[in-house]
């Protein structure tokens, strides 16, 4: 899963714009000024940055978190739109975006920043006794070192859980995800396929520890 690193210090727009993005898939790490960005920018994948930022302004901290890790691309994300300041992020950042943004466009241009610097691979997934290959996509059991066969809806299930980590997700949320239609109360299809999967990658599906049961609420899947 790629990693953001977030640094804007207005809350609302923070948490509208955290929030968007971890339901595309995307961890992240928001700060709310640039003091602890440079111990962290290495652990990320890519850089969101405000500009007008309490303490150090946000060219002076994006000036630093690229001599600090040149390899992971800075976006600005400001409401300061001329042209000068346009030119001045631009010395140093990959990319500036204006404010108020879409988060359509916000996700598009991350998507080619993360390509452009070749960070987009999906790394293997570990989870229990499962790695994960999001780009095949497949699953082997790292004790035989064997494929696990998994029918088209049950990988599509399961990459499903691997976009949201973490997250508890409802059967109506996975039914329209994977089979793109409305889910109809009452139907059954999505605890049948969840059977199955689970008796597929779980060392116990009695007991299941990789694919829970969030009794009331849904599924999880831990990361």
């Amino acid at each position: 899963m790629r990693s953001v690193l977030y640094i804007e210090d207005d809350p609302e727009i923070g948490r509208w714009t955290k929030g968007d993005l971890e339901s595309r898939g995307y961890q992240v790490a928001w700060l709310t000024s640039g003091e602890g960005a440079a111990e962290r920018v290495r652990e990320a994948d890519i850089v969101v940055l405000d500009v007008m930022l309490p303490g150090l302004d946000g060219f002076t901290v994006g000036q630093r978190l690229k001599r600090e890790a040149p390899d992971v691309p800075i976006l600005m994300l400001s409401a300061r739109s001329s042209v000068d300041d346009k030119l001045q992020g631009l010395q140093f950042a990959d990319d500036y975006l204006t404010k108020p943004f879409h988060p359509d466009e916000l996700a598009a241009r991350l998507e080619v920043l993360l390509r452009r610097f070749g960070r987009d691979e999906e790394r293997d997934i570990r989870i229990g006794h499962l790695a994960i290959d999001p780009a095949q996509p497949s699953v082997v059991d790292t004790r035989s070192g064997e494929e696990i066969a998994l029918t088209a809806k049950q990988l599509q299930i399961l990459l499903y859980f691997l976009k949201h980590p973490n997250q508890i997700v409802t059967k109506e949320q996975i039914y329209e995800a994977v089979w793109g239609e409305p889910y109809i109360e009452g139907d059954k299809t999505v605890m049948v396929h969840i059977r199955y999967l689970r008796e597929k990658i779980e060392l116990d599906p009695g007991a299941p520890t990789i694919l829970e049961t969030i009794r009331g609420l849904g599924y999880r899947v831990k990361r």
